[in-house]
C-alpha cells in the first residue's frame, strides 16, 4: 500500500490523500475545497491532481467543505465510485455540497457581469447545483465501528471524532501480501470539552498515522470561562454600548455551541432582554440535523435536554431565511447579536453584516474559532485597522474580541492526548497534515518527546510506501 499526498500539506485546507494498493486500487481519503489562498484558490479548486476515473472509492472523515467541498468536481471529472461516510455526514452533506455549489454559481454570475462589462468572455462556475447533486447519489452510510470492505486489499471502520456531528476517524486495514496493514487518519480531531459532542473515541493500535495539527503549536486557554466571557461580551456591547454583537460562525457546530451557551443564560435569567438572530438558511438546517442526531451528544447534554427539549431555540431567538430578512437587520438601530455564517467572516450573509457594522464604534464583532491566513476574520484578529470588504475599505472602530476556546479543533495537549492511546513504538511512521507550517513543526517535536520514532512533514505529491 502506498499513500500520495496531495491536499492539507502546504494549507490547513483542501484535505486530499491517495491510497494505492499493490494491485493499482486507489482510495481517497477526503476531496475537500482549499479555502483562503487568494487568488490562487480557485485554480487550486479546478486541478485536482488525480485521474478521477481511476479511483474505486472514497471515505470522507466529516463534510466541512475544506474536506468534502470539492467531492462534486471529483464526480464531475469522472468519478463513478461510492463515497463513504457515517450517516450523519450524509445529512450534513447533502445541505452543504448544495450551499457550496449554490455560492460557486452566485460568485461566477457576478464575475461574469464584470468580465461582460469588459468584453471578456464568461467563466464557468467550479461545480453546479446540478453537479452536487450528482455527487450525493454516490454517498453510502456506514455506522461507526463498522468493518466495511472495499475490495480484497482495504477495509476500514469510522471511530467518532468528536470534531463535529458524524465526524470520524478512520481506520484502514491493507490485506496484502498475506500480511495486514493499519492506516489511521485522523480527519479533525474535536475538543474533549465540547459544549454538544462526545468526545473522540480510543482507537485500535495502528502501524501508520496521519494526523492533523491545524493547533499543533498552541493550547486553548482553560483559564477562560467562554460562557462567562460571551456573557460578558454580550453584556458590554448590548446594554452598556448598546450596539450590535456579530459573531461570525460555522453554521454546523460553532453556532449550535452559541445558541446553546445564550439558551442556558436565558434559562438561568442572565441574559439581557435582546433580540437574537442566527442569520443563515444554512445554520437553520444544521441545527434541525443536529437534533435529529441526539445520540452523538455528550452526557451532560443528554442530561439538559431532559427538562429543556431544544437547547437550540428560546424566546428572543429567531431564525432568519430568505435574503429579504437578512437584508433588513442592518436597519436595526438598537442592540441585538446576530450569528452568521461564514465562520472566518471572508463569505455569506455576516460579510455583509460586518461590512454594515465595523466602522461603529458600538459595535462588536466576536470571532468564535480558527480564521485562516488571508481572511477576513484573520485580519480583524491580526488587529488591521482598515479591512477591504467588496471593493471598498473600511476603517475598524467596532471592538474586535475573540473566544478562540469555542474551536472544534483539538490544541496540542488534546492531539496528545487523543492519540495517547497507541503505543508509540509500534507506530512506523507519523505523518502531520492539516496545519501551518510553524504548527506542524512545533507538534512534531512534541511527538518525538513523546517516543514517536519517525515523524515526517509531508509535501505536495509526496508519495510513501507503507509496509
Amino acid at each position: 500500500m502506498k499513500i500520495r499526498f496531495i491536499g492539507a500539506t502546504e494549507a490547513v485546507t483542501g484535505s486530499k490523500h491517495l491510497i494505492i494498493t499493490e494491485s493499482g486500487s486507489q482510495v481517497l481519503l477526503d476531496c475537500g475545497l482549499y479555502q483562503g489562498m487568494g487568488k490562487e484558490t480557485d485554480e487550486m479548486n479546478r486541478k485536482l491532481d488525480l485521474d478521477p476515473s481511476s479511483i474505486e472509492a472514497v471515505i470522507l472523515s466529516h463534510a466541512h467543505i475544506d474536506h468534502s467541498g470539492n467531492l462534486p468536481s471529483l464526480v464531475k471529472q469522472g468519478f463513478t465510485g461510492s463515497i463513504y461516510c457515517t450517516e450523519a455526514t450524509l445529512d450534513v452533506c447533502k445541505i452543504l455540497l448544495l450551499d457550496s455549489a449554490h455560492i460557486h454559481e452566485s460568485d461566477i454570475k457576478y464575475i461574469n457581469k464584470k468580465r461582460e462589462r469588459k468584453g471578456l468572455s464568461p467563466l464557468k462556475p467550479l461545480y453546479s447545483i446540478k453537479d452536487a447533486e450528482r455527487c450525493l447519489k454516490h454517498f453510502k452510510a456506514i455506522p461507526y465501528k463498522t468493518d466495511f470492505f472495499i475490495n480484497k486489499e482495504i477495509s476500514f471502520q469510522f471511530t467518532d471524532a468528536g470534531h463535529i456531528i458524524g465526524s470520524a476517524v478512520v481506520h484502514i486495514t491493507s490485506h496484502e501480501s498475506g500480511k495486514e496493514t493499519k492506516l489511521t487518519f485522523s480527519g479533525d480531531v474535536g475538543r474533549y470539552t465540547d459544549l454538544i459532542l462526545k468526545s473522540p473515541d480510543v482507537f485500535p493500535q495502528a502501524d501508520y498515522i496521519i494526523c492533523e495539527s491545524t493547533y499543533g503549536d498552541r493550547l486553548h486557554d482553560v483559564s477562560v470561562n467562554a460562557e462567562a466571557k460571551l456573557l460578558d461580551i454580550v453584556n458590554y456591547t448590548c446594554v452598556e454600548k448598546k450596539g450590535k454583537l456579530i459573531i461570525p460562525a460555522f453554521s454546523l457546530g460553532r453556532t449550535q455551541e452559541i445558541v446553546f451557551a445564550l439558551d442556558k443564560m436565558k434559562n438561568e435569567r442572565l441574559l439581557p432582554n435582546i433580540k437574537i438572530y442566527v442569520d443563515s438558511p444554512l445554520s437553520t438546517s444544521a441545527t434541525d440535523i443536529m437534533r435529529h442526531h441526539t445520540a452523538s451528544f455528550n452526557s451532560t447534554l443528554q442530561k439538559y435536554i431532559l427538562t429543556d427539549p431544544d437547547p437550540f431555540g428560546f424566546n428572543n431567538l429567531e431564525y432568519i431565511q430568505s435574503a429579504e430578512e437578512s437584508k433588513a437587520l442592518n436597519t436595526i438601530s438598537g442592540p441585538c447579536i446576530i450569528i452568521s455564517a461564514s465562520g472566518m467572516g471572508d463569505a455569506g450573509r455576516v460579510k455583509h453584516h460586518i461590512k454594515n457594522t465595523i466602522s461603529n464604534p458600538q459595535n462588536t464583532v466576536l470571532l468564535s474559532g480558527y480564521c485562516a491566513p488571508g481572511t477576513l476574520g484573520r485580519r480583524l484578529l491580526d488587529g488591521e485597522q482598515s479591512v477591504h470588504i467588496f471593493g471598498e475599505y473600511y476603517n475598524v472602530k467596532a471592538d474586535i474580541e475573540s473566544i478562540l476556546s469555542y474551536s472544534a479543533h483539538a490544541d496540542y495537549s488534546e492531539l496528545l492526548r487523543f492519540l495517547s492511546c497507541q503505543d508509540a513504538s509500534k507506530v512506523k511512521t507519523m505523518f502531520l497534515v492539516h496545519g501551518e507550517d510553524e504548527a506542524k513543526v512545533s507538534f512534531k517535536g512534541k511527538l518525538i518527546e513523546k517516543g514517536f520514532n519517525e515523524v515526517i512533514i509531508p509535501e505536495k505529491f509526496n508519495e510513501f510506501i507503507l509496509d
